[in-house]
């Protein structure tokens, strides 16, 4: 299946949709089957004894899934959460950005979903891993054409 939008397309459009978290995550590469993703890590992603959080973690294996989704899919800014798991495998370094390798498993009409390997920048070992499952809005639905 080929991609609805690329790289830039799709950074602006979550950029627009979530104005909020803009500066926090990149999109650093795309193609049909994977997309990387930076969290771009700043004092308010540490917890106390210098590490990243886990919402933190969680928040860029979401947001991960949901750009791949929307990459393949199109404008859909509706596309929730319905599942995740998030297993932490070892502590992530604090002063260095993380970054996500996300792979879509299934992308049905109506379910998708990704698995996520996070790593700290430079550091071979996953810090995290995660799957995501998430609903799409059946096409031609007004919450499929929000956005």
């Amino acid at each position: 299946m080929a991609l609805a939008m690329n790289r830039d397309e799709l950074s602006q459009y979550l950029n627009e949709v979530f104005p909020q978290v803009h500066q926090d995550f990149v999109v650093e590469d795309l193609t049909e089957d994977t997309i990387t993703m930076r969290l771009v890590v700043q004092e308010r992603h540490l917890r106390p004894g210098g590490t990243v959080s886990g919402p933190s973690m969680f928040g860029l294996a979401d947001v991960s899934v949901y750009a791949m989704v929307l990459a393949r899919k199109g404008r859909q800014s509706l596309v929730v959460t319905t599942n995740s798991s998030l297993d932490f495998l070892r502590k992530p370094a604090g002063g260095v950005d993380l970054i996500a390798s996300c792979r879509l498993l299934k992308l049905g009409r109506t379910l998708a979903v990704g698995d996520v390997l996070i790593f700290s920048e430079g550091v071979d070992g996953p810090v995290a891993r995660a799957t995501m499952t998430y609903s799409i809005p059946p096409a031609g639905s007004a919450a499929a054409q929000f956005g």
